[in-house]
């Protein structure tokens, strides 16, 4: 074989058209098919991202509800008669006596026995590193009525 010819074979073979019959059939692309499946991926990995971003976006204000709920029932408990200083991360009870006034203390309802000098117990709460009080406990749903 002359060199001409394996010049001509090799472009043949690494052609993007056909060159001769035996050639692979090379059939046009279906646009209208392409477009509807690159729209399609589209959608779906909009809709992924949009839940993803939904998703955190509840969280973000599930945290914020509960900072707030936090600054709330801080509110609550320093408006509330304190007879001692709270350290951090103690347990302590709201009270509200039988004229409206809350007190905070550091028995538990289950400690006072049979003589229970308060209206009702509101919560059990932690005092956080800042400032801020957990409820870790509510026996009265409305905590923020004040």
């Amino acid at each position: 074989m002359t060199e001409e010819h394996n010049e001509l074979e090799k472009k043949q073979s690494t052609s993007p058209i056909p060159m001769h019959v035996g050639s692979a059939p090379i059939k046009p692309e279906d646009r209208r098919l392409l477009q509807a499946n690159a729209v399609e991926a589209m959608h779906i990995h909009a809709n992924e991202q949009v839940d993803m971003l939904r998703k955190q976006a509840e969280l973000i204000m599930t945290q914020a509800r509960e900072v707030e709920e936090r600054l709330k029932i801080a509110n609550e408990i320093y408006k509330a008669e304190i007879r001692f200083t709270p350290k951090i991360h103690g347990t302590y009870h709201l009270y509200e006596k039988k004229n409206g006034e809350r007190l905070l203390s550091m028995v538990a309802p289950n400690e006072w026995g049979r003589s229970f000098p308060w209206e009702k117990h509101i919560a059990t709460v932690r005092l956080l590193g800042d400032q801020t009080w957990e409820v870790l406990e509510r026996t009265e749903h409305d905590i923020m009525m004040k």
